[in-house]
Protein backbone atom coordinates (compact mmCIF):
# COMPACT_ATOMS: atom_id res chain seq x y z
CA UNK A 1 0.00 0.00 0.00
CA UNK A 2 1.56 3.48 -1.06
CA UNK A 3 0.38 6.53 0.47
CA UNK A 4 0.70 9.54 -2.03
CA UNK A 5 0.10 13.23 -1.50
CA UNK A 6 -2.34 14.98 -3.64
CA UNK A 7 -0.98 17.76 -6.05
CA UNK A 8 -3.17 20.22 -5.32
CA UNK A 9 -3.23 20.56 -1.97
CA UNK A 10 0.09 19.77 -0.35
CA UNK A 11 3.56 21.44 -1.12
CA UNK A 12 6.13 18.57 -1.61
CA UNK A 13 8.99 18.42 0.41
CA UNK A 14 12.49 18.68 -0.78
CA UNK A 15 15.99 17.47 0.00
CA UNK A 16 16.64 21.50 0.87
CA UNK A 17 13.43 22.91 1.84
CA UNK A 18 12.57 23.69 5.55
CA UNK A 19 10.89 20.19 6.62
CA UNK A 20 13.82 18.09 5.93
CA UNK A 21 15.84 19.00 9.24
CA UNK A 22 13.06 17.81 11.43
CA UNK A 23 12.25 14.99 9.17
CA UNK A 24 15.96 13.81 9.79
CA UNK A 25 15.61 14.81 13.45
CA UNK A 26 13.05 11.46 13.80
CA UNK A 27 14.68 9.08 11.60
CA UNK A 28 12.48 9.56 8.90
CA UNK A 29 13.87 8.84 5.18
CA UNK A 30 12.14 10.12 2.59
CA UNK A 31 11.93 8.35 -1.05
CA UNK A 32 11.75 10.01 -3.93
CA UNK A 33 10.21 8.19 -7.62
CA UNK A 34 10.97 9.86 -10.86
CA UNK A 35 7.36 10.04 -11.35
CA UNK A 36 4.68 10.19 -9.01
CA UNK A 37 6.77 11.15 -6.16
CA UNK A 38 5.75 9.67 -2.88
CA UNK A 39 6.02 9.76 1.17
CA UNK A 40 7.55 6.64 2.97
CA UNK A 41 6.49 3.04 1.13
CA UNK A 42 4.09 1.28 4.15
CA UNK A 43 5.23 -2.64 3.94
CA UNK A 44 2.58 -4.47 1.57
CA UNK A 45 1.00 -7.59 2.34
CA UNK A 46 3.87 -9.88 0.99
CA UNK A 47 6.37 -8.24 3.01
CA UNK A 48 4.16 -8.99 6.33
CA UNK A 49 3.76 -12.32 5.43
CA UNK A 50 7.28 -12.73 4.59
CA UNK A 51 8.52 -11.23 7.78
CA UNK A 52 6.16 -13.60 9.57
CA UNK A 53 7.77 -16.36 8.11
CA UNK A 54 11.18 -15.16 9.71
CA UNK A 55 9.90 -15.05 12.76
CA UNK A 56 8.50 -18.68 12.85
CA UNK A 57 10.95 -20.05 11.66
CA UNK A 58 13.06 -18.64 14.54
CA UNK A 59 9.94 -20.10 16.88
CA UNK A 60 11.28 -23.61 18.83
CA UNK A 61 8.13 -25.23 17.60
CA UNK A 62 9.12 -29.07 18.86
CA UNK A 63 7.54 -28.61 22.27
CA UNK A 64 4.65 -27.55 20.96
CA UNK A 65 4.41 -29.97 18.70
CA UNK A 66 4.97 -32.33 21.43
CA UNK A 67 2.15 -31.34 23.23
CA UNK A 68 -0.21 -30.58 20.50
CA UNK A 69 0.34 -34.33 19.59
CA UNK A 70 -0.61 -35.02 23.08
CA UNK A 71 -3.51 -32.87 23.26
CA UNK A 72 -4.83 -34.44 19.70
CA UNK A 73 -4.44 -38.13 21.15
CA UNK A 74 -6.49 -37.85 24.21
CA UNK A 75 -9.29 -35.60 23.11
CA UNK A 76 -9.93 -37.50 19.10
CA UNK A 77 -13.25 -39.15 20.26
CA UNK A 78 -12.73 -38.83 24.08
CA UNK A 79 -16.61 -40.83 24.28
CA UNK A 80 -15.69 -43.57 22.74
CA UNK A 81 -15.84 -46.08 25.50
CA UNK A 82 -19.25 -45.78 28.31
CA UNK A 83 -17.94 -45.03 31.61
CA UNK A 84 -15.90 -47.01 33.50
CA UNK A 85 -16.97 -48.61 36.92
CA UNK A 86 -14.68 -46.05 38.83
CA UNK A 87 -16.15 -43.19 36.76
CA UNK A 88 -19.36 -43.60 37.03
CA UNK A 89 -18.59 -44.12 40.92
CA UNK A 90 -16.72 -40.92 40.59
CA UNK A 91 -19.90 -38.81 39.23
CA UNK A 92 -22.05 -40.15 41.74
CA UNK A 93 -19.87 -38.77 44.11
CA UNK A 94 -20.36 -35.44 42.20
CA UNK A 95 -24.05 -35.73 42.53
CA UNK A 96 -24.04 -35.74 46.22
CA UNK A 97 -22.08 -32.60 46.50
CA UNK A 98 -24.72 -31.26 44.23
CA UNK A 99 -27.61 -32.53 46.79
CA UNK A 100 -24.95 -31.94 50.00
CA UNK A 101 -23.29 -28.73 48.97
CA UNK A 102 -20.09 -30.11 49.83
CA UNK A 103 -17.94 -33.65 48.88
CA UNK A 104 -18.53 -35.69 52.30
CA UNK A 105 -14.85 -36.99 52.69
CA UNK A 106 -14.58 -40.87 53.89
CA UNK A 107 -11.41 -42.21 55.09
CA UNK A 108 -12.35 -45.37 53.56
CA UNK A 109 -12.93 -43.97 50.41
CA UNK A 110 -9.15 -43.83 49.91
CA UNK A 111 -9.82 -41.26 47.13
CA UNK A 112 -8.97 -37.21 48.42
CA UNK A 113 -11.60 -34.53 47.49
CA UNK A 114 -9.48 -32.35 44.62
CA UNK A 115 -10.96 -34.16 41.91
CA UNK A 116 -14.64 -34.16 43.15
CA UNK A 117 -14.55 -29.87 43.03
CA UNK A 118 -12.78 -29.58 40.04
CA UNK A 119 -15.86 -32.73 38.41
CA UNK A 120 -18.35 -30.58 40.18
CA UNK A 121 -17.25 -27.39 38.21
CA UNK A 122 -16.95 -29.16 35.10
CA UNK A 123 -20.10 -31.03 35.15
CA UNK A 124 -21.80 -27.04 36.24
CA UNK A 125 -20.28 -25.41 33.10
CA UNK A 126 -20.64 -28.19 30.71
CA UNK A 127 -23.19 -30.57 31.81
CA UNK A 128 -23.74 -33.86 32.69
CA UNK A 129 -22.18 -35.82 30.47
CA UNK A 130 -18.65 -38.30 29.28
CA UNK A 131 -16.96 -35.15 27.72
CA UNK A 132 -17.34 -32.87 31.27
CA UNK A 133 -16.41 -36.34 33.21
CA UNK A 134 -13.30 -36.56 31.44
CA UNK A 135 -12.28 -33.32 30.06
CA UNK A 136 -10.55 -32.40 33.75
CA UNK A 137 -8.18 -35.12 33.71
CA UNK A 138 -7.31 -34.96 29.65
CA UNK A 139 -6.49 -31.38 30.32
CA UNK A 140 -4.35 -32.61 33.46
CA UNK A 141 -2.58 -34.95 31.08
CA UNK A 142 -1.57 -32.91 28.88
CA UNK A 143 -0.45 -30.51 31.11
CA UNK A 144 1.94 -33.38 32.05
CA UNK A 145 3.22 -33.68 29.16
CA UNK A 146 3.62 -30.00 29.16
CA UNK A 147 5.40 -30.27 32.84
CA UNK A 148 7.72 -32.74 30.99
CA UNK A 149 9.93 -30.28 29.11
CA UNK A 150 10.02 -28.10 32.31
CA UNK A 151 12.78 -30.49 33.68
CA UNK A 152 14.72 -29.47 30.74
CA UNK A 153 17.56 -27.49 32.71
CA UNK A 154 18.06 -30.29 35.09
CA UNK A 155 18.64 -33.10 32.54
CA UNK A 156 19.17 -31.47 28.96
CA UNK A 157 16.69 -30.38 25.91
CA UNK A 158 17.27 -33.79 24.17
CA UNK A 159 16.34 -35.75 27.06
CA UNK A 160 13.17 -33.72 28.12
CA UNK A 161 11.90 -33.31 24.63
CA UNK A 162 12.32 -37.12 24.26
CA UNK A 163 10.84 -38.27 27.76
CA UNK A 164 7.61 -35.77 26.72
CA UNK A 165 7.59 -37.36 23.58
CA UNK A 166 7.40 -40.99 24.83
CA UNK A 167 4.77 -39.98 27.57
CA UNK A 168 2.88 -37.73 25.16
CA UNK A 169 2.42 -41.36 22.98
CA UNK A 170 2.57 -43.79 25.75
CA UNK A 171 -0.65 -46.42 25.76
CA UNK A 172 -0.67 -46.02 29.60
CA UNK A 173 -0.21 -42.22 29.75
CA UNK A 174 -3.08 -41.87 26.62
CA UNK A 175 -5.47 -44.68 27.66
CA UNK A 176 -6.24 -43.26 31.91
CA UNK A 177 -5.53 -39.49 30.74
CA UNK A 178 -9.12 -40.24 28.89
CA UNK A 179 -10.21 -41.34 32.68
CA UNK A 180 -11.87 -39.57 35.22
CA UNK A 181 -9.94 -40.60 37.72
CA UNK A 182 -7.92 -39.93 40.25
CA UNK A 183 -4.12 -41.35 39.07
CA UNK A 184 -4.06 -38.62 36.67
CA UNK A 185 -3.75 -35.77 39.30
CA UNK A 186 -1.51 -37.61 41.45
CA UNK A 187 1.37 -38.22 38.44
CA UNK A 188 1.26 -34.18 38.00
CA UNK A 189 1.63 -33.29 41.42
CA UNK A 190 4.31 -35.74 42.41
CA UNK A 191 6.10 -34.58 39.34
CA UNK A 192 5.70 -30.90 40.55
CA UNK A 193 6.77 -32.10 43.46
CA UNK A 194 9.95 -33.82 41.76
CA UNK A 195 10.77 -30.90 39.61
CA UNK A 196 10.51 -28.46 42.84
CA UNK A 197 13.42 -30.90 44.73
CA UNK A 198 15.48 -30.63 41.95
CA UNK A 199 14.89 -27.10 41.69
CA UNK A 200 15.85 -26.60 44.71
CA UNK A 201 18.73 -28.41 44.24
CA UNK A 202 20.39 -26.42 41.65
CA UNK A 203 19.09 -23.03 41.74
CA UNK A 204 17.50 -22.67 44.76
CA UNK A 205 14.96 -19.65 43.53
CA UNK A 206 11.52 -19.11 45.22
CA UNK A 207 9.57 -20.50 41.98
CA UNK A 208 11.10 -24.08 42.72
CA UNK A 209 10.18 -23.57 46.37
CA UNK A 210 6.49 -23.12 45.34
CA UNK A 211 6.63 -26.37 42.91
CA UNK A 212 7.83 -28.38 46.08
CA UNK A 213 5.42 -27.02 48.16
CA UNK A 214 1.88 -26.82 45.86
CA UNK A 215 2.79 -30.62 44.65
CA UNK A 216 2.75 -31.87 48.09
CA UNK A 217 -0.37 -30.40 48.77
CA UNK A 218 -1.65 -31.35 45.70
CA UNK A 219 -0.65 -35.03 46.37
CA UNK A 220 -2.70 -34.92 49.81
CA UNK A 221 -5.69 -33.85 48.10
CA UNK A 222 -5.22 -35.98 45.73
CA UNK A 223 -5.12 -40.06 47.14
CA UNK A 224 -3.64 -41.47 50.23
CA UNK A 225 -0.50 -42.95 48.38
CA UNK A 226 0.85 -39.49 48.70
CA UNK A 227 3.12 -40.96 51.55
CA UNK A 228 4.91 -43.46 49.36
CA UNK A 229 6.01 -40.83 47.13
CA UNK A 230 7.28 -38.43 49.28
CA UNK A 231 9.07 -41.09 51.18
CA UNK A 232 10.36 -42.71 48.48
CA UNK A 233 11.94 -38.96 47.50
CA UNK A 234 13.03 -38.57 50.78
CA UNK A 235 15.17 -41.43 50.60
CA UNK A 236 16.31 -41.19 46.85
CA UNK A 237 17.96 -37.98 48.72
CA UNK A 238 20.18 -40.02 50.98
CA UNK A 239 20.99 -42.85 48.32
CA UNK A 240 21.89 -40.10 46.18
CA UNK A 241 24.04 -38.80 47.89
CA UNK A 242 25.74 -42.24 48.81
CA UNK A 243 25.91 -42.37 44.72
CA UNK A 244 27.67 -38.97 44.26
CA UNK A 245 30.27 -40.47 47.32
CA UNK A 246 30.99 -43.41 45.26
CA UNK A 247 31.29 -41.99 41.66
CA UNK A 248 31.48 -37.84 41.99
CA UNK A 249 29.03 -36.27 39.21
CA UNK A 250 30.39 -32.42 38.74
CA UNK A 251 27.17 -30.71 39.32
CA UNK A 252 25.91 -32.47 41.99
CA UNK A 253 26.58 -29.18 45.02
CA UNK A 254 23.34 -27.93 46.18
CA UNK A 255 23.11 -24.20 45.17
CA UNK A 256 22.64 -21.08 47.35
CA UNK A 257 18.84 -20.56 48.71
CA UNK A 258 17.28 -17.46 47.52
CA UNK A 259 14.11 -17.83 49.44
CA UNK A 260 13.76 -16.99 52.87
CA UNK A 261 11.53 -18.29 56.39
CA UNK A 262 8.58 -15.91 55.05
CA UNK A 263 8.75 -17.58 51.78
CA UNK A 264 8.36 -20.81 52.93
CA UNK A 265 5.99 -20.07 56.30
CA UNK A 266 3.62 -18.11 53.08
CA UNK A 267 4.42 -21.85 50.94
CA UNK A 268 3.37 -23.78 54.09
CA UNK A 269 0.33 -22.03 54.67
CA UNK A 270 -1.17 -21.91 51.61
CA UNK A 271 -0.48 -25.69 51.23
CA UNK A 272 -2.54 -26.28 54.47
CA UNK A 273 -5.07 -23.64 53.84
CA UNK A 274 -6.08 -25.09 50.87
CA UNK A 275 -5.99 -29.21 52.44
CA UNK A 276 -8.72 -27.66 55.16
CA UNK A 277 -10.70 -25.86 52.63
CA UNK A 278 -11.11 -28.88 50.39
CA UNK A 279 -11.33 -31.52 53.05
CA UNK A 280 -13.88 -29.68 55.21
CA UNK A 281 -16.17 -29.68 52.65
CA UNK A 282 -15.42 -26.52 52.22
CA UNK A 283 -16.08 -25.42 56.44
CA UNK A 284 -19.08 -27.55 56.42
CA UNK A 285 -18.00 -31.07 57.26
CA UNK A 286 -15.20 -30.37 59.63
CA UNK A 287 -14.92 -33.92 60.17
CA UNK A 288 -13.77 -34.96 57.36
CA UNK A 289 -10.17 -33.41 58.35
CA UNK A 290 -9.72 -36.40 60.48
CA UNK A 291 -9.77 -38.74 57.69
CA UNK A 292 -6.48 -37.09 56.90
CA UNK A 293 -5.09 -39.69 59.62
CA UNK A 294 -8.01 -42.54 60.14
CA UNK A 295 -7.87 -43.20 56.00
CA UNK A 296 -4.34 -45.55 56.96
CA UNK A 297 -5.74 -47.92 59.27
CA UNK A 298 -8.13 -49.21 56.72
CA UNK A 299 -5.65 -48.14 53.49
CA UNK A 300 -2.84 -50.58 55.39
CA UNK A 301 -5.60 -53.14 55.44
CA UNK A 302 -6.54 -53.02 52.19
CA UNK A 303 -2.97 -52.52 50.76
CA UNK A 304 -2.50 -56.01 52.50
CA UNK A 305 -5.39 -58.28 51.51
CA UNK A 306 -5.48 -56.72 48.35
CA UNK A 307 -9.87 -56.92 48.38
CA UNK A 308 -9.91 -58.52 45.14
CA UNK A 309 -7.17 -56.63 43.58
CA UNK A 310 -4.78 -58.32 44.77
CA UNK A 311 -1.57 -58.55 42.32
CA UNK A 312 1.81 -60.78 42.19
CA UNK A 313 5.16 -58.68 43.30
CA UNK A 314 6.07 -58.47 39.57
CA UNK A 315 2.62 -57.16 38.13
CA UNK A 316 3.97 -53.78 37.32
CA UNK A 317 6.65 -55.31 35.38
CA UNK A 318 4.20 -57.23 33.02
CA UNK A 319 2.36 -54.22 32.18
CA UNK A 320 5.86 -52.19 31.23
CA UNK A 321 7.15 -55.36 28.72
CA UNK A 322 3.14 -55.61 27.57
CA UNK A 323 2.96 -51.85 26.86
CA UNK A 324 5.60 -49.59 27.82
CA UNK A 325 8.66 -50.31 26.03
CA UNK A 326 10.55 -47.42 26.44
CA UNK A 327 9.76 -47.15 30.14
CA UNK A 328 11.66 -50.75 29.92
CA UNK A 329 14.60 -48.88 28.63
CA UNK A 330 14.63 -46.45 30.66
CA UNK A 331 14.42 -49.36 33.78
CA UNK A 332 17.05 -51.01 32.31
CA UNK A 333 19.30 -47.96 31.91
CA UNK A 334 19.00 -47.51 35.84
CA UNK A 335 21.16 -50.21 36.79
CA UNK A 336 23.99 -48.02 34.85
CA UNK A 337 22.77 -44.59 36.40
CA UNK A 338 26.35 -44.64 38.06
CA UNK A 339 27.97 -43.84 34.50
CA UNK A 340 25.68 -40.83 34.50
CA UNK A 341 27.33 -37.75 35.28
CA UNK A 342 23.93 -35.37 35.62
CA UNK A 343 22.91 -35.88 39.30
CA UNK A 344 19.66 -34.72 38.49
CA UNK A 345 19.09 -38.17 36.08
CA UNK A 346 21.18 -40.40 38.89
CA UNK A 347 18.05 -38.95 41.86
CA UNK A 348 15.19 -39.58 39.05
CA UNK A 349 16.53 -43.42 38.61
CA UNK A 350 16.98 -43.53 42.47
CA UNK A 351 13.50 -42.41 42.94
CA UNK A 352 11.73 -44.45 40.52
CA UNK A 353 13.20 -47.73 41.41
CA UNK A 354 12.47 -46.73 44.63
CA UNK A 355 8.65 -45.97 43.77
CA UNK A 356 8.55 -49.06 41.49
CA UNK A 357 9.60 -51.28 44.63
CA UNK A 358 7.12 -49.63 47.53
CA UNK A 359 4.18 -50.53 44.97
CA UNK A 360 5.09 -53.80 44.10
CA UNK A 361 5.27 -55.01 47.68
CA UNK A 362 1.64 -53.08 47.46
CA UNK A 363 -0.53 -56.69 47.48
CA UNK A 364 -3.74 -54.48 46.52
CA UNK A 365 -2.79 -52.86 42.57
CA UNK A 366 -4.77 -51.58 40.07
CA UNK A 367 -3.19 -50.98 36.35
CA UNK A 368 -3.58 -47.08 36.12
CA UNK A 369 -1.75 -46.56 39.24
CA UNK A 370 1.20 -47.00 36.71
CA UNK A 371 1.66 -43.42 35.35
CA UNK A 372 1.98 -42.62 38.69
CA UNK A 373 5.06 -45.10 39.16
CA UNK A 374 6.90 -45.15 35.65
CA UNK A 375 7.18 -41.34 34.56
CA UNK A 376 10.66 -41.24 35.70
CA UNK A 377 11.86 -44.05 33.59
CA UNK A 378 11.25 -41.84 30.47
CA UNK A 379 13.81 -40.02 31.38
CA UNK A 380 16.07 -42.02 31.41
CA UNK A 381 14.93 -43.48 28.20
CA UNK A 382 15.98 -40.27 27.05
CA UNK A 383 19.30 -40.35 28.59
CA UNK A 384 20.44 -44.23 27.69
CA UNK A 385 21.67 -42.61 24.73
CA UNK A 386 24.11 -41.13 26.61
CA UNK A 387 25.31 -44.44 28.34
CA UNK A 388 26.14 -46.22 24.80
CA UNK A 389 29.58 -45.71 22.99
CA UNK A 390 29.83 -43.28 20.51
CA UNK A 391 30.67 -46.32 17.85
CA UNK A 392 26.75 -47.31 18.80
CA UNK A 393 25.18 -43.98 19.23
CA UNK A 394 23.28 -43.79 15.85
CA UNK A 395 21.81 -47.82 16.59
CA UNK A 396 20.81 -46.72 19.90
CA UNK A 397 19.01 -43.72 18.24
CA UNK A 398 16.95 -46.08 15.83
CA UNK A 399 16.11 -47.99 18.29
CA UNK A 400 14.83 -45.37 20.32
CA UNK A 401 12.64 -44.33 17.02
CA UNK A 402 11.38 -47.85 16.46
CA UNK A 403 10.24 -47.74 20.22
CA UNK A 404 8.67 -44.68 20.26
CA UNK A 405 6.71 -45.64 16.90
CA UNK A 406 5.80 -49.34 18.26
CA UNK A 407 4.52 -47.45 21.50
CA UNK A 408 2.50 -45.45 19.03
CA UNK A 409 1.21 -48.29 17.37
CA UNK A 410 0.19 -49.86 20.27
CA UNK A 411 -1.83 -46.41 21.76
CA UNK A 412 -3.81 -46.36 18.26
CA UNK A 413 -4.98 -49.54 19.20
CA UNK A 414 -5.68 -49.80 22.34
CA UNK A 415 -7.53 -46.00 22.63
CA UNK A 416 -9.42 -46.62 19.45
CA UNK A 417 -10.01 -50.01 18.29
CA UNK A 418 -9.64 -52.50 21.70
CA UNK A 419 -10.67 -49.86 24.69
CA UNK A 420 -13.38 -51.74 25.75
CA UNK A 421 -12.04 -55.77 24.61
CA UNK A 422 -11.32 -57.87 28.05
CA UNK A 423 -8.79 -60.85 26.69
CA UNK A 424 -8.23 -63.16 29.94
CA UNK A 425 -4.86 -63.65 30.60
CA UNK A 426 -4.82 -67.06 31.61
CA UNK A 427 -2.08 -69.66 30.95
CA UNK A 428 -2.91 -72.37 28.53
CA UNK A 429 -0.39 -75.63 28.02
CA UNK A 430 -2.20 -76.68 25.10
CA UNK A 431 -0.28 -73.53 23.64
CA UNK A 432 3.16 -73.82 25.20
CA UNK A 433 5.76 -71.08 26.01
CA UNK A 434 5.64 -69.72 22.15
CA UNK A 435 2.02 -69.87 22.16
CA UNK A 436 1.09 -68.21 25.67
CA UNK A 437 4.24 -65.54 24.99
CA UNK A 438 2.43 -64.49 21.76
CA UNK A 439 -0.82 -65.00 23.48
CA UNK A 440 0.54 -62.48 25.91
CA UNK A 441 0.76 -59.49 23.20
CA UNK A 442 -3.06 -59.76 22.35
CA UNK A 443 -4.26 -59.18 25.96
CA UNK A 444 -5.17 -55.85 27.46
CA UNK A 445 -4.57 -56.04 31.02
CA UNK A 446 -5.05 -51.67 30.70
CA UNK A 447 -8.62 -52.95 29.97
CA UNK A 448 -9.28 -53.59 33.82
CA UNK A 449 -13.35 -54.03 34.76
CA UNK A 450 -14.06 -51.70 32.21
CA UNK A 451 -17.39 -51.09 31.09
CA UNK A 452 -18.80 -52.72 28.05
CA UNK A 453 -20.52 -51.55 25.31
CA UNK A 454 -23.33 -53.37 26.11
CA UNK A 455 -24.69 -50.61 28.55
CA UNK A 456 -25.05 -48.60 25.42
CA UNK A 457 -28.10 -51.44 24.56
CA UNK A 458 -30.59 -49.80 27.86
CA UNK A 459 -28.88 -46.21 27.90
CA UNK A 460 -29.74 -44.97 24.38
CA UNK A 461 -32.80 -45.68 23.59
CA UNK A 462 -33.88 -44.34 27.28
CA UNK A 463 -32.27 -41.46 26.61
CA UNK A 464 -33.44 -40.82 23.51
CA UNK A 465 -36.79 -40.83 24.59
CA UNK A 466 -35.99 -38.44 27.20
CA UNK A 467 -34.30 -35.91 24.77
CA UNK A 468 -37.47 -36.41 22.76
CA UNK A 469 -39.80 -35.36 25.22
CA UNK A 470 -38.58 -33.98 28.70
CA UNK A 471 -41.38 -35.82 29.82
CA UNK A 472 -39.85 -38.94 29.87
CA UNK A 473 -36.90 -38.08 32.14
CA UNK A 474 -40.38 -39.27 34.89
CA UNK A 475 -40.17 -42.90 33.30
CA UNK A 476 -40.20 -45.61 36.74
CA UNK A 477 -36.93 -47.86 36.16
CA UNK A 478 -36.13 -51.15 38.22
CA UNK A 479 -32.02 -52.22 38.50
CA UNK A 480 -32.39 -55.40 39.96
CA UNK A 481 -28.76 -56.59 40.87
CA UNK A 482 -25.38 -55.57 42.68
CA UNK A 483 -23.19 -52.89 41.64
CA UNK A 484 -25.18 -51.25 38.89
CA UNK A 485 -22.21 -48.72 38.43
CA UNK A 486 -21.84 -46.51 35.74
CA UNK A 487 -25.99 -46.31 35.83
CA UNK A 488 -26.82 -44.51 38.59
CA UNK A 489 -24.74 -41.75 37.20
CA UNK A 490 -25.78 -41.90 33.65
CA UNK A 491 -29.06 -42.28 34.18
CA UNK A 492 -28.59 -39.58 37.57
CA UNK A 493 -30.86 -37.52 35.63
CA UNK A 494 -33.96 -40.10 35.88
CA UNK A 495 -35.46 -39.40 39.59
CA UNK A 496 -37.55 -42.39 39.39
CA UNK A 497 -35.03 -45.54 39.37
CA UNK A 498 -34.85 -47.84 41.90
CA UNK A 499 -31.78 -50.04 42.50
CA UNK A 500 -32.51 -52.96 44.38
CA UNK A 501 -29.25 -55.66 45.57
CA UNK A 502 -29.27 -59.08 46.75
CA UNK A 503 -33.02 -60.10 47.67
CA UNK A 504 -35.08 -56.89 47.54
CA UNK A 505 -37.57 -56.27 44.94
CA UNK A 506 -40.19 -52.84 44.42
CA UNK A 507 -43.13 -53.57 45.50
CA UNK A 508 -44.74 -53.45 42.04
CA UNK A 509 -42.15 -55.01 39.37
CA UNK A 510 -43.78 -53.47 35.88
CA UNK A 511 -42.09 -50.21 35.22
CA UNK A 512 -40.90 -48.49 32.20
CA UNK A 513 -37.46 -50.22 31.86
CA UNK A 514 -35.73 -53.03 33.75
CA UNK A 515 -32.22 -54.43 34.17
CA UNK A 516 -32.35 -57.87 35.83
CA UNK A 517 -29.80 -59.92 36.92
CA UNK A 518 -29.40 -63.85 35.66
CA UNK A 519 -30.58 -65.30 38.68
CA UNK A 520 -33.54 -63.06 39.46
CA UNK A 521 -35.06 -63.46 36.10
CA UNK A 522 -37.22 -65.88 36.74
CA UNK A 523 -38.87 -64.78 39.70
CA UNK A 524 -39.45 -61.33 38.18
CA UNK A 525 -40.87 -62.61 35.17
CA UNK A 526 -43.30 -64.47 37.09
CA UNK A 527 -45.11 -60.75 38.66
CA UNK A 528 -44.57 -59.30 35.48
CA UNK A 529 -47.97 -58.54 33.93
CA UNK A 530 -47.10 -56.22 30.26
CA UNK A 531 -45.33 -56.68 27.58
CA UNK A 532 -41.50 -56.05 26.68
CA UNK A 533 -38.95 -56.18 24.07
CA UNK A 534 -35.98 -57.10 25.86
CA UNK A 535 -32.28 -57.27 25.46
CA UNK A 536 -29.09 -59.31 26.84
CA UNK A 537 -26.44 -57.16 28.85
CA UNK A 538 -23.04 -57.33 30.34
CA UNK A 539 -22.24 -54.84 32.33
CA UNK A 540 -18.20 -55.53 32.84
CA UNK A 541 -15.84 -58.22 33.24
CA UNK A 542 -16.53 -61.37 35.80
CA UNK A 543 -20.54 -60.36 36.02
CA UNK A 544 -23.20 -62.18 34.90
CA UNK A 545 -25.33 -61.42 31.90
CA UNK A 546 -28.49 -59.37 32.62
CA UNK A 547 -31.51 -59.16 30.78
CA UNK A 548 -33.18 -55.14 29.58
CA UNK A 549 -36.81 -55.63 29.80
CA UNK A 550 -38.60 -52.35 27.36
CA UNK A 551 -41.90 -51.50 28.13
CA UNK A 552 -43.38 -52.53 24.65
CA UNK A 553 -46.08 -49.64 24.11
CA UNK A 554 -43.27 -47.14 25.21
CA UNK A 555 -40.39 -48.28 23.77
CA UNK A 556 -41.93 -49.76 20.37
CA UNK A 557 -40.01 -46.85 17.76
CA UNK A 558 -36.74 -48.35 18.78
CA UNK A 559 -37.63 -52.21 17.75
CA UNK A 560 -39.38 -51.56 14.83
CA UNK A 561 -40.74 -54.83 13.02
CA UNK A 562 -40.79 -56.80 16.57
CA UNK A 563 -43.06 -58.44 18.48
CA UNK A 564 -42.54 -57.83 22.04
CA UNK A 565 -40.07 -60.52 23.31
CA UNK A 566 -42.01 -61.14 26.77
CA UNK A 567 -45.25 -60.62 27.41
CA UNK A 568 -47.26 -60.75 31.16
CA UNK A 569 -50.00 -61.82 32.08
CA UNK A 570 -51.97 -58.82 31.49
CA UNK A 571 -50.48 -57.39 28.26
CA UNK A 572 -52.63 -54.65 27.95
Amino acid sequence: MRIRFGQANVQRPTLNGPLWPSLRKFGIEMNYLQENPTVEEFPTWRDQVNDWQARLAETEWTPWLIVGLAAALRIFLLGIKPPHFDEGINGWFVDQMVKNGFYSYDPTNYHGPLHFYVLFVSEALLGRNVWALRLPVVLVSIICVWLTLKFEPFVGRNVSRLAALAMAISPGFVFYGRYSIHEVWLTLFSMLFILGLLGLWRTGTRDYLWCAGMGIAGMILTKETYIIHIGCALVAVGVCYVSHWLSPAPDARPSKQVWDYLDLGVVIGTGVLLIVVFYSGTFLHWSGIKGLYRAYAAWSETGQSGHGHEKPWYYWLKLIVRYEWPVLIGLVACAFCQFLKNISLRYLAIYGVGTLIAYSIVHYKTPWCIISIVWPFLFLFGAAVLLVPDDYKKMAQRISVLLLCASFAWTISLNYFRCTMFVPEDWDDKKGVVGNFLHFFTTEPYVYVQTYNDIFELTRPVLELARRNPIFYHMTGHMIRPSAYPFPWVLGDFPNIGYYEHDNLPTKLDADFLLVQQDKIKDVEQKLEKSYYTEPLTIRPYQDTSKAYFEATRFKDFFPKRRPDFVGKHPG
